[in-house]
């Protein structure tokens, strides 16, 4: 594993961190199999959510039975306000069994409006500064999807993470990136796999962890395999098929997929959005079509029961036309 500086402050970050999402998909043995396989392979950052259901409290769980020492962590709220941030870092915290958090950061701010409240009087950075004072988090950070948007918080010199997605496919965020390092912020790339779209992970991480404007990659990871492949990516020598590989996803994926990060989810009507999209994409891009039509005909909900309620859309992140996606795939699913 190899290790860097993140940004101007005090952490010494693995280059290949865990994200915490898919940790929400196993059980909470396996979470602690995971862990503990993070740590042999030498991952010491480990970035959670309060909306990721109960992925700080598997976290939590690991560190009651292992420690947290050796580790560093961070957690993000999607809160706006003072009272609101003050009431979800106290519940990360416990959820986390720990004193204190390594970096708290700013859950998606997707709106100039939020970004506004946010920075304002009574505004959430106005209690993760207190709550810094007083020792319960060491750094404060920013994420989000718009790197307009994010520009604000980024120059205010208010923060010092940002977190913002960025791989091989997505590169927006470059500029913001190169504007962040140069102001001494620490950069993590989020969504480095693209939600598991970039199923050539070796090449996607050498990619990011080489570019020169990231610290610390995090992909999700919900598998032994998963640690170990992301983990020794650093040490690789990534071949010219995984390349070539990489290269041809990137072209076939075009910008509406789905990256599963699940804020649409969960839809009124019982649709596994996420899934859904996950078997089309193997029916349509990697030749599983027996693989993805079982898997997709075990479903109670189809693609095709939405509702056309538009819920799941104003959620997206990616401002996806997620309906229309939806009917798509119920036309090539459901033949």
């Amino acid at each position: 594993m190899r290790y860097t500086k993140l940004g101007a402050t005090e952490l010494y970050l693995s280059v290949i961190g865990f994200g915490g999402i898919p940790i929400q998909r196993v059980s909470r043995e396996e979470a602690l199999e995971i862990l503990d396989a993070c740590k042999d392979e030498g991952i010491n950052f480990i970035d959670t959510a309060r909306l990721y259901t109960d992925s700080e409290e598997k976290i939590g769980e690991y560190f009651r039975a292992r420690g947290r020492e050796g580790w560093y962590i961070a957690s993000k709220s999607a809160a706006r306000d003072y009272e609101g941030i003050w009431r979800e870092l106290k519940t990360s915290l416990a959820n986390l069994a720990c004193s204190y958090l390594d970096l708290y950061q700013l859950h998606n701010v997707a709106s100039a409006q939020e970004m506004d409240r946010v920075l304002g009087p009574g505004g959430a950075l106005e209690a993760l500064e207190e709550a810094k004072r007083r020792g319960l988090i060491r750094y404060i950070g920013l994420t989000g999807h718009k790197p307009e948007i994010l520009e604000t918080g980024v120059t205010s010199g208010r923060f010092h993470t940002l977190q913002i997605p960025f791989n091989p496919l997505e590169q927006q965020a470059l500029p913001l990136l190169k504007k962040a390092r140069a102001l001494g912020l620490g950069t993590i790339a989020m969504k480095p796999l693209a939600g598991g779209a970039l199923t050539a992970a070796t090449a996607a991480l050498d990619h990011i962890i080489n570019c020169g404007w990231v610290d610390v990659a995090i992909p999700g990871m919900q598998s032994l395999a998963e640690v170990r492949q992301n983990s020794r990516v650093p040490e690789m020598k990534v071949s010219q098929a995984d390349k070539k590989e990489l290269e041809e996803l990137i072209a076939g994926l075009g910008a509406n997929f789905c990256r599963r990060c699940e804020y649409c989810q969960p839809c009124p009507h019982g649709l596994k959005i996420p899934a859904i999209f996950l078997f089309e994409g193997y029916y349509t891009r990697y030749n599983l079509k027996e693989w993805a039509l079982d898997r997709y005909g075990a479903l109670e909900v189809k693609a095709s029961d939405c509702t056309q309620c538009g819920i799941c859309e104003s959620r997206c992140p990616y401002e996806l036309p997620i309906r229309q996606m939806l009917k798509q795939t119920a036309a090539t699913l459901e033949k």
